[in-house]
């Protein structure tokens, strides 16, 4: 059966099509990665923005960019369901929003939805928005009803219910409304760390939904880097990685961070949209 949030990929090798069967977990699947970004490009772009009457942050900036390079990286768009390989329809990232930061503060889940061709602009529009609708009521956005939902029912029956949404989304019969609202069938899980100024991680995956890929953004803050043979200090961020190593092999992976790499050292290549999405095979 068709799922509504991916289309069957057919056109890979035997081994690709195996592994899956192998390796059936998304926690066994896991594999690290971490990246360093120098922000001094970053810091100064959004200084210009600001003089310019336009608030961006981090937070806008590493969407964009992350976005921008799955757009044109599509096999990290790519989830494993029940054994088979999918490619994505559309793309969407997922984070929890903290309003207060309290250690007894509440937490809310956001989900941004895009088509990939989006300006830095539109997707910092995007972005606003989701996060003041959620703060402001966070029950009435589509996770916050989904989660009021099962959290109404009594304990068995909520467990029923998580497991009744398992089997479904395993047999291709969740129905497209909970996968919108589902905050774990996502293209990336964010991490904002930065936001609580605490160092970088490697976020665990879920055996739920289909993100395939967790970022984990750390604090800026001074590190030694070599330039032309030299040990330089620069101001920087790490970000951690956790990847399903089932969605792509090494070389797609370490060709895909030198295209972000690219977007983080010239962020004016984002103010333009993206006019070709490149599609997955079939």
């Amino acid at each position: 059966m068709k799922r509504h949030d991916g289309r069957l990929i057919r056109s890979i090798g035997p081994f690709e099509k195996l592994y899956p069967f192998i390796i059936d977990r998304r926690n066994d699947a896991q594999v690290y990665a971490k990246q360093i970004i120098q922000t001094e490009a970053i810091d100064e772009y959004i200084h210009k923005k600001r003089s310019d009457g336009i608030h961006l942050s981090y937070l806008h900036i590493f969407i964009a960019v992350y976005l921008r390079v799955l757009a044109q990286r599509p096999f990290l768009n790519r989830f494993v369901m029940n054994g088979r390989l999918y490619a994505r329809e559309g793309y969407s990232f997922s984070m929890v929003v903290k309003p207060e930061l309290r250690d007894n503060g509440h937490e809310v889940t956001v989900k941004f939805s895009f088509t990939g061709h989006e300006t830095l602009s539109e997707v910092t529009e995007i972005l606003n928005k989701t996060i003041e609708d959620a703060q402001n009521k966070p029950a009435d956005t589509d996770s916050g009803k989904l989660v009021k939902l099962i959290l109404s029912m009594p304990g068995l029956f909520m467990k029923a219910m998580i497991g009744t949404i398992k089997w479904m989304d395993r047999n291709n019969l969740l129905p497209a409304s909970v996968i919108e609202a589902s905050p774990f069938h996502c293209s990336l899980f964010l991490t904002y760390l930065k936001s609580i100024r605490t160092d970088y991680v490697y976020h665990h995956p879920y055996n739920v939904g289909t993100a395939g890929i967790f970022a984990a953004l750390g604090k800026t803050e001074m590190m030694p880097v070599v330039e032309n043979g030299e040990i330089v200090v620069r101001k920087c961020c790490a970000i951690g990685y956790s990847f399903d190593d089932r969605i792509c092999d090494g070389l797609y992976l370490a060709n895909t961070f030198s295209l972000a790499k690219k977007y983080f050292r010239d962020l004016s290549l984002l103010e333009t949209r993206l006019e070709r999405v490149v599609e997955d095979l079939e």
